[in-house]
């Protein structure tokens, strides 16, 4: 059984990003500039933002941070969209979910320009992406994927079952398996499922992302399975801090069955951060 680290494969292509990123500045080139705007005072979203900061540093990218009160209307929002959209020393920027629920969170996606979209959120995106065309992949089935390749997991002709329909993670992982290159056989999961556990345990890879701690036990998975767990959910726990993170996946039962499996954390959580930052140096590169 092989852990697959999510941690340490971001550290690798964190120092390639920054070396491309130091070889732009040399050659008097900007450097990559992300915008956060982040609305409110939710305690996740701050965290994530903090950490997308702390990032961007590493990497050699320029970051702001617009904060706006909770209280900001959604027109207000939307100015805010369109004064990035035309900023030309912004390369990509993102808006941080969730939204205050005053707000239109579909209507403030499809604001933003495709070119600067690095969450790869707004429906051309997403619909380029369908095609196979070039586009900006959100950020963690994107980040999946190079852990898929950097472990050399096989995914051609293996039937791959994805837990859970969101529009950021279950239905475009679901599509970028499918396709040419990858060529996986793909069920997409979710709960009106019939006989989901059979249906997951007949495949070679499973995606968990559905949000529900725990939720994939051992007789969910076949011997040698590849599981690729995205769900982080803090439970309560008998430590200092009174916490901890747990993912979708019974890792201490479903482990041991395992080819391949990712941790939770350290697996597919810090490949988000760093996918993000690999879209914005491809939108700063497609800019120049």
């Amino acid at each position: 059984m092989t852990i697959i680290d999510g941690k340490l494969t971001a550290q690798q292509l964190r120092a390639e990003i920054a070396a491309e990123v130091a070889e732009m500045v040399a050659a008097g080139q900007a450097a990559p500039h992300l915008v956060a705007i982040l609305v409110g005072n939710n305690g996740a979203s701050m965290t994530y933002v903090a950490n997308k900061e702390k990032m961007c540093g590493e990497c050699g990218f320029r970051s702001t941070v617009l904060r706006m009160p909770e209280e900001t209307t959604e027109e207000q929002l939307l100015a805010e969209v369109e004064r990035l959209n035309n900023d030309p020393e912004v390369d990509g920027f993102i808006v941080q979910l969730p939204l205050p629920k005053h707000i239109d969170e579909q209507r403030v996606i499809e604001a933003i320009s495709p070119r600067k979209d690095v969450d790869g959120f707004t429906p051309i995106n997403v619909g380029a992406m369908v095609l196979g065309l070039e586009c900006f992949v959100p950020a963690t089935p994107a980040g999946i994927l190079e852990l898929l390749k950097r472990y050399n997991v096989p995914t051609a002709g293996k039937k791959c079952a994805v837990i859970g329909r969101s529009n950021i993670v279950g239905r475009p992982m679901s599509i970028l398996l499918s396709q040419k290159g990858w060529d996986a056989t793909v069920t997409l999961c979710h709960s009106r499922t019939a006989n989901l556990a059979e249906t997951v345990a007949e495949a070679d890879i499973v995606i968990a992302a559905l949000g529900i701690p725990g939720f994939v036990k051992a007789n969910m998975v076949k011997e040698g399975a590849t599981v690729i767990d995205v769900g982080i959910t803090r439970v309560e726990a008998d430590n200092a801090r009174g916490w901890k993170v747990v993912g979708d996946v019974d890792y201490a039962e479903v482990a041991p069955k395992c080819s391949y499996i990712t941790p939770v954390p350290g697996g597919v959580g810090p490949m988000t951060i760093i996918s993000l930052m690999k879209n914005t140096l491809l939108a700063a590169k497609r800019r120049k």
